[in-house]
């Protein structure tokens, strides 16, 4: 019964550990509300949606793929992509379809 027990422990454990590996943290990373530098942009991302006016009625829908922010409205394509330049805590840097940087602060 020991040996049950024992197998048991160690597979929830394996478990726990590949679920946490496994996890995005990127996107978790990104989730809040950013300030451009310049103060005109607003910036809100959760874990569904994507505004870049807080205001938005309807967030746009977003996946990430590697360093890109693909954006589409309601699921619909052609996407929008925005590429991350720079993430760090506090501090993003996103560039924009036209190839222009926007920097965000938290």
């Amino acid at each position: 019964m020991k040996t049950y027990a024992l197998i048991a422990v160690h597979l929830i454990i394996a478990f726990l550990l590949l679920e946490m590996s496994c996890s995005n943290a990127q996107k978790n990373r990104l989730q809040g509300y950013w300030i451009s530098k310049d103060g005109n942009t607003k910036l809100k991302i959760t874990d569904k949606g994507f505004a870049m006016d807080i205001d938005a009625r309807i967030p746009e829908h977003y996946f990430i793929k590697n360093d890109t922010i693909y954006i589409s409205y309601q699921g619909d394509e052609p996407y929008t992509k925005f590429v991350i330049q720079k993430l760090e805590p506090g501090k993003l840097t996103l560039i924009d379809p036209n190839s222009n940087p926007i920097e965000f602060t938290r």
